[in-house]
C-alpha cells in the first residue's frame, strides 16, 4: 500500500482480536517510531511497551478511564515526553511543547507504521496520567502523553466524514 493508501486506509478501532501481533511487524512499527522528526534530532520522548495488554486489560481500562476496549488489544505503547532530553537546546519551550510534540509525531508514525503492516490502532489522549505511569513504569519527569494499542482489527468502521479544505485551510497571501 502506498503512503497515501495507508493515510485512507486508518480507522480508529476500539474492539481487536485476541491474535497477538506478529514479533516483525512490531519491530518494523518500532523502527519507524525511532525514524519520527523530532525538535532538533533530541528524540525528547520515551516510548514503553506492553507487551501483553489483555493480560494488563483491568488496569488499562481503569487507568484509561474505563475505555473497555483497552482489555481487548494485544499490545498497547505509552508514549511519554521526556523534556530533560531538549532542556538544554530550547529551555522551557523545549520541556513544555517540543517533548510534547515529538512524542505526538512518533505515535502518529506508529499508527501509520501499524495501518500499513495490516494491523489496526487508535490514539488514547483521555487517561488517568498517573495511572498509566505507574502501569507502565515510566520514571519521574516523564509525562505520558498518549496511548496506543495496536493488534488485528476485530471490527470495520466505515470512514468518518472530513471538515472541507475550505473550512479548514487559510490562505495568506
Amino acid at each position: 500500500m502506498d503512503f497515501f493508501g495507508v493515510v485512507k486506509q486508518r480507522r480508529s478501532i476500539r474492539a481487536f482480536k485476541s491474535a497477538a501481533v506478529d514479533e516483525n511487524k512490531l519491530q518494523r512499527i518500532l523502527e519507524c517510531i525511532n525514524q519520527a522528526p523530532s525538535a532538533g534530532n533530541l528524540q525528547s520522548y520515551e516510548v514503553y511497551l506492553i507487551r501483553d495488554a489483555q493480560k494488563k486489560g483491568a488496569a488499562l481500562v481503569k487507568a484509561t478511564l474505563d475505555q473497555e476496549f483497552m482489555a481487548s488489544a494485544p499490545l498497547a505503547l505509552v508514549f511519554c515526553a521526556h523534556g530533560q532530553r531538549a532542556v538544554d537546546r530550547y529551555g522551557e519551550r523545549g520541556t513544555q511543547l517540543y517533548s510534547v510534540q515529538d512524542a505526538t509525531i512518533a505515535c502518529t508514525y506508529a499508527m501509520l507504521a501499524a495501518t500499513a503492516l495490516g494491523l489496526s490502532s487508535v490514539w488514547v489522549g483521555k487517561f488517568d496520567e498517573a495511572a498509566v505511569a505507574e502501569l507502565a513504569g515510566v520514571p519521574e519527569g516523564q509525562r505520558p502523553v498518549a496511548v496506543l494499542p495496536i493488534g488485528y482489527a476485530g471490527e470495520t468502521p466505515q470512514a468518518t466524514s472530513r471538515r472541507s479544505l475550505a473550512s479548514l485551510v487559510h490562505y495568506i497571501s
